[in-house]
């Protein structure tokens, strides 16, 4: 048994030792310093954690040390922002290490020495602070929305690192936000024989377009005054609408049950009652057969709508960017019956049947109405499917 539990320890102790390894070769030195100051803190005397960390510490000091001095050589004012992000990195990976110092490590206790990077990030952040908002003001004098887009991100990362500094910023990055969004126009065309009311364009159109919108994409489904101008319209385009003739079919059906109806005495050859081995009398049954006609009524009438859903682009100059087809039905069926005849010969179905009687049959402006609701979905799927065609 202790054979098998010290077995256990070493496995244990060579699956650590192999993934911290993996993770020096990874140059995941961050990943190493959070595993080991987690082991130092539960033991402050472990020489090889401390040996470990020490490792990991240096060489991650190292990189982003290096990393800085080339970034300030290099001498283009878009890299403050990495300057500042690495010696964020040294400060926060300083304050983590203090946390299990001293460090024993071959029979001696020592400490790192504090680094101040204060200062260094100070001038970093101020130095991006600046190039995000001198970039992100010349990028909103281009007229792509491309460019406004990424003058709105540079702004909002000069926003913060300044905070207030700039008294133009919020004004520009609301400029930049509002020149960056695409504005996309939904409506509803049709060119069917079928003039439809506006209730029911208005129908087609009641849908969240919440849930179409993205960061930089905004759908209305009404247009919202003269002073918008689109970039994208989509075109709900009601090709043809057909109503098909008021069909009523009847299907007669016979129904026939035989009942018990009294009974007759059996009677012997001298015309007495015969009677059974107990003494009872011997009785044949009578039956007689009931019949029903069960006249069933099929009542159907449809709606089937043609259209196609265009996207077009507006600016620079209008384009047709992919046409979709769309189609739904609106179908009305129903089914009644009347019985003539004994209605106890007919089956539980039938009976069910009878208690449904005609009714008129919709109008065709009705069921064009009705047909939105089905309608509605393939809209939806058709935008959804075609997104790619807004930014």
């Amino acid at each position: 048994m202790r054979k098998i539990i010290l077995f256990l320890i070493s496995a244990i102790l060579i699956s650590s030792c192999g993934g911290t390894k993996k993770q020096f070769q990874r140059g995941n030195y961050d990943a190493v310093i959070n595993k080991e100051v987690k082991k130092l803190i539960k033991k402050p005397d472990s020489e090889e954690d401390a040996r470990i960390l020490d490792k990991a510490y240096k060489l991650a000091n190292e990189r982003n040390l290096e990393r800085v001095k080339y970034l300030k050589m290099e001498n283009n004012p878009n890299n403050w922002d990495e300057v500042f992000a690495n010696y964020e990195s040294l400060k926060a990976r300083q304050a983590r290490v203090r946390t299990v110092l001293p460090l024993n490590l071959d029979g001696r206790s020592f400490s790192y020495e504090f680094i101040d990077y204060d200062a260094e990030i100070v001038s970093a952040k101020r130095k991006a602070a600046e190039y995000f908002y001198a970039n992100g003001k010349k990028l909103l004098q281009n007229p792509d929305k491309a460019s406004h887009r990424e003058a709105y991100y540079q702004l909002v990362r000069a926003q913060q690192y300044s905070g207030d500094s700039y008294p133009d910023l919020n004004e520009l990055i609301t400029r930049a936000r509002l020149l960056g969004i695409s504005r996309v126009l939904v409506q509803v065309e049709n060119s069917s024989r079928i003039l439809i009311s506006p209730d029911f364009q208005d129908e087609l159109l009641t849908f969240n377009a919440q849930n179409l919108n993205t960061d930089w994409v905004e759908f209305h489904l009404r247009a919202l005054n003269d002073k918008i101008d689109y970039d994208y319209i989509i075109v709900i385009h009601i090709i043809d609408i057909m109503v098909s003739p008021e069909e009523t079919k009847n299907l007669d059906k016979i129904y026939k049950k035989d009942v018990e109806n009294g009974f007759d005495y059996a009677l012997d050859a001298k015309g007495n009652v015969m009677r059974d081995t107990s003494g009872n009398d011997i009785k044949i049954i009578r039956y007689k057969t009931l019949q029903c006609t069960l006249i069933e009524t099929s009542q159907r009438k449809a709606v089937n709508i043609k259209g196609e859903v265009e996207i077009i682009e507006l600016t620079p100059t209008e384009k047709l960017l992919i046409k979709e087809p769309i189609g739904a039905e609106n179908v009305f069926a129903y089914s009644s019956a009347r019985a003539i005849g004994d209605e106890n010969a007919l089956d539980d179905e039938a009976k069910q049947k009878i208690k449904n009687q005609i009714i008129p049959y919709p109008n065709d402006l009705q069921m064009i109405y009705n047909t939105a609701e089905t309608l509605k979905p393939a809209i939806r799927t058709a935008i959804n499917n075609n997104r790619r065609y807004i930014n």
